[in-house]
């Protein structure tokens, strides 16, 4: 699964109607509702759009008739595998009646153009880690965590024997890096990590 690195748009004339197209990562429902409102133009004939997180995704016509509009742009979304995104697709009408068809192949291929446009960012499920290392084995743990494709050190705290390091291990190999970080430390690492 991927997701958007930053809001993208696209802005195309079909049949003299005007249509932008707004694409952004989003974190919960909450964020896809506040992304669909902060990118609705209440002057604009219709603001379709769809967002999708996980298994949940909700889509809109706006006033469109029912199907060539909302459900369009969550299948733009849902071809390119994305994830945890909301779009919206606003339509000034410009007085030329596009029909059905016609509908669905501008709300989506507007939405596609747009999502085409967009840097896309692979999603990685990770896993909190909770790492105490005594000082002498700091450096090489702090090196080796920063040489793994993936993790992000969060945060470090120290104390009078050593550091506590907060990272995100990615889940596919945080097995792995675990077994690694023993290794290197001949077991003198307490690790910990959140399911």
């Amino acid at each position: 699964m991927f997701t958007l690195d930053r809001t993208t748009s696209l802005e195309q004339v079909i049949k003299k109607s005007r249509f932008i197209a707004l694409a952004g990562p989003v974190a919960n429902e909450q964020a896809a509702k506040d992304f669909i409102a902060a990118h609705s133009d209440p002057h604009a004939n219709h603001n379709c759009w769809a967002w999708r997180i996980g298994q949940i995704y909700r889509f809109s016509d706006d006033g469109e008739p029912s199907g060539t509009a909302g459900k369009p742009i969550l299948q733009a979304t849902d071809r390119l595998q994305l994830d945890s995104i909301a779009i919206v697709v606003t339509r000034w009408f410009g007085g030329v009646l596009l029909g059905s068809g016609g509908l669905v192949w501008a709300y989506g291929g507007t939405a596609a153009a747009c999502l085409r446009e967009a840097t896309l960012v692979q999603i990685v499920a990770v896993q909190e880690a909770t790492i105490f290392v005594p000082f002498s084995d700091s450096a090489l743990v702090r090196a080796r965590l920063a040489s793994i494709a993936g993790v992000h050190l969060r945060h470090e705290n120290f104390t009078e024997t050593g550091v506590t390091i907060t990272a995100d291990l990615p889940e596919a190999t945080a097995p792995h890096i675990v077994r690694m970080i023993t290794d290197v430390t001949s077991g003198r690492a307490s690790i910990s990590i959140k399911p």
